[in-house]
């Protein structure tokens, strides 16, 4: 069909284009659903149980969101949250924050399963919850990403932006934990191990960091755009 100024494009979505966002929306939102429920169920668990090891209530608190493992899960759950909410959300902000969720989830399952594991009894509870922060939301952010997307959405420009936000968690643990002494992780445990050895414990999940940030601009490049 045409009209004087030219022909009239109808832009409305193929079924299977429409299905397949559909299916964006709802991986997303399961990532969204367990990471936000693994959160909130670490901190009810926080916030009734008293200060616990800590020396006050309010410093637990302040211990719980100081782990990397509850960053990054809050980080994916509301990235992926706002991707269920429009699957094609894009912007150079945007794009760094998911790759930041994707990256720090990932390395949080990875550290997790192969160095932390069964280092702490946990209650009934506490196991629930560390299965969704530890596995299952990894898992299921990597899923979500290799098949819906977004992308193509990482550049080298995005890559070297991802890592200001886990340098500035290394930079905040390392001056918190001289003021307190305390350290979220027995690998960076400056009284334990000094400064030496826990800076170099540092520097090899920040190779994997960065090493998994460029593994995944080459499979974004490649892999056909989605959703």
């Amino acid at each position: 069909m045409t009209d004087a100024a030219g022909p009239v494009r109808h832009d409305v979505a193929s079924p299977g284009r429409r299905s397949g966002v559909g299916v964006a929306r709802t991986l997303h939102g399961l990532v969204a659903l367990v990471a936000l429920t693994g959160v909130a169920m670490e901190l009810v668990i926080a916030l009734t149980g008293g200060a616990g090891t800590a020396p006050s209530h309010a410093e637990r608190i302040v211990r719980l969101f100081s782990y990397f493992t509850i960053q990054s899960n809050v980080l994916v759950g509301i990235v992926s949250l706002l991707l269920a909410l429009d699957p094609r959300r894009d912007g150079r902000v945007f794009r760094v924050a998911r790759l930041d969720a994707l990256l720090c989830i990932a390395v949080t399952g990875i550290v997790y399963n192969t160095v932390l594991r069964g280092l702490q009894e946990l209650s009934a509870a506490g196991q629930v919850s560390n299965l969704l922060l530890h596995l299952l939301s990894p898992l299921l952010a990597v899923a979500a990403w290799g098949l819906v997307g977004p992308r193509p959405a990482v550049t080298a420009a995005t890559v070297w932006w991802s890592v200001v936000y886990p340098l500035a968690w290394i930079a905040y643990t390392f001056a918190r934990g001289a003021v307190v002494d305390w350290y979220p992780y027995p690998f960076l445990d400056v009284s334990q191990l000094g400064y030496g050895r826990a800076l170099v414990n540092t520097a090899v999940v920040a190779v994997v960091f960065l090493g998994l940030a460029w593994l995944v601009k080459v499979v974004d490049s490649r892999l056909r755009p989605a959703p």
